[in-house]
């Protein structure tokens, strides 16, 4: 087995404002895996900064896995142990997504169909607005007039005017509220009740990451579903969410550590009566259509990383004219280079 991992910067389209902070490149690893036979699995790793994982401690990971001599793993239900549960969930993702694209592309299959997954619906993704001026988000969102709903960042100072402008801007879309942990419990629910005259589709992570006990009592507080983001990260998060009462959950690949973990998660989190939303942190087309095979068993998508960045390198889910998002039709992820200059 070779394993080699390669950084990629991408810059973004527009500054990338949240309640944590502001950004206008981000960081992420491209990983390639080849067997004996010559066969490759891509991975793509990508932590947003306000996480703290060092890439060191991700490489470390990854030339550890690289200095084993075990064979690949030959079906997909044994990928998560291979992978094992020691390096960052992103080092862990990149890692699992290339064992899952060998094996499909070595079946001739597309991922979703590799593991069993329903067959990707036509879902539309929403578009993401971060936090700037009101008179700029509202700039932002008509723009974005392609996508039926809008997810709109807030968490900071002047929410109820940047909300205002925006769907004074677009009084069509559905509008997905995302404050990362921005607010506090007593002031999300003041917050929310104002906010809810503009017709609130849902609300992502209000509170804290770690108050957990909180997302449940701010929806207890408002019929509007509260999707825990930043407070779900494995399993066992997942139980204790749906135990509090929160009403879903927004998966993504790089905090989950993979297809094989992270579909365990969204079936646990349907058994358990949840809602789920796919996500993404920002990636490139590679990391976001490996996440757009398991469509089929989603309620929401929040897959426009692709879109918010300029130099995408790889070429895979394709978003037609209303921001619905459609697979390539090439077995495995289906992602293929698009900038040369990257190899």
């Amino acid at each position: 087995m070779r394993l080699t991992w390669q950084p990629l910067t991408l810059q973004l389209r527009n500054p990338f404002r949240l309640s944590y902070g502001v950004s206008d490149t981000r960081r992420v690893f491209w990983l390639r895996l080849t067997d004996e036979t010559g066969l490759e699995g891509w991975g793509e790793a990508a932590i947003p900064p306000y996480y703290g994982v060092s890439d060191e401690a991700m490489t470390a990971y990854w030339a550890d896995v690289a200095g084993r001599a075990a064979a690949l793993p030959e079906r997909p239900e044994e990928i998560p142990a291979w992978v094992g549960d020691a390096g960052p969930a992103a080092a862990r993702c990149a890692l699992d997504l290339a064992l899952h694209d060998r094996l499909a592309r070595r079946a001739g299959l597309p991922l979703w169909q590799l593991l069993g997954a329903a067959a990707p619906a036509a879902l539309a993704t929403c578009f993401t607005i971060a936090i700037a001026e009101p008179a700029e988000m509202a700039r932002l969102a008509a723009e974005s007039g392609r996508f039926a709903a809008l997810k709109i960042k807030l968490g900071s100072d002047d929410d109820f005017a940047r909300l205002a402008a925006v769907r004074a801007a677009r009084p069509d879309a559905r509008l997905r509220l995302d404050a990362n942990a921005g607010w506090r419990r007593d002031e999300a629910i003041a917050l929310i009740d104002r906010l809810a005259q503009f017709d609130i589709e849902l609300i992502e992570q209000p509170v804290a990451k770690d108050d957990l006990a909180g997302l449940g009592y701010v929806q207890a507080h408002t019929s509007i579903p509260v999707v825990a983001d930043e407070s779900c990260q494995t399993l066992a998060d997942v139980e204790a969410l749906a135990a509090a009462g929160v009403r879903a959950i927004n998966l993504k690949l790089m905090k989950a550590g993979g297809l094989g973990p992270g579909l365990a998660m969204l079936r646990r989190a349907r058994a358990l009566g949840l809602q789920v939303m796919l996500g993404c942190m920002v990636e490139t087309s590679l990391g976001v259509t490996a996440m757009t095979h398991l469509a089929g068993l989603a309620d929401w998508l929040d897959l426009d990383g692709p879109l918010l960045i300029a130099n995408d390198p790889f070429e895979g889910l394709r978003y037609d004219e209303r921001g619905g998002v459609h697979l390539p039709a090439r077995p495995g992820i289906g992602a293929k280079l698009r900038d040369k200059t990257i190899v």
